[in-house]
């Protein structure tokens, strides 16, 4: 059972196939992912990874991990505040700021944190439905 204050960590890593691999199932070919020479002329100074692959390690660890299996994604709010890098571990963070145990929602707030730089990559909140773990 899952109750408000509960937090999880998740260790991830982007590789430049994985961005290779959204951008062809997504779409997303801008160069500022793909192209080295082009990312060079930017703020970033070289390739980032979309932000939704970047944010996509909240759904790996709601739907496998936190709270896991049963879990229905209702809602995230998402602010993108630094870019993401390849090659670089990052920490996903949760904390669980409240649960409605009548309707089985969650709403837990994660964030990306760069283990480098400490600084936060990703800042956002989602509602949450499991029947099994919000109860």
């Amino acid at each position: 059972m899952i109750k408000t204050g509960d937090k999880y960590q998740h260790k991830t890593r982007y590789t430049q196939e994985d961005v290779i691999g959204f951008a062809k199932v997504s779409g997303d070919c801008n160069p500022i992912h793909l192209d080295p020479e082009f990312a060079a002329k930017t703020p970033f100074a070289r390739p980032i990874v979309h932000g939704f692959l970047s944010a996509s390690v909240f759904s790996k660890v709601f739907g496998m991990l936190f709270p896991g299996n049963g879990t229905i994604y209702l809602s995230q709010e998402m602010k993108f505040l630094a870019p993401v890098f390849t090659d670089r571990d990052y920490t996903a963070v949760f904390e669980v700021t409240e649960v409605n145990r009548e309707k089985h929602k969650g709403i837990i707030k994660c964030s990306l944190v760069d283990d480098l730089t400490g600084k936060e990559c990703i800042s956002g909140t989602a509602v949450l439905k499991n029947n099994e773990q919000f109860v």
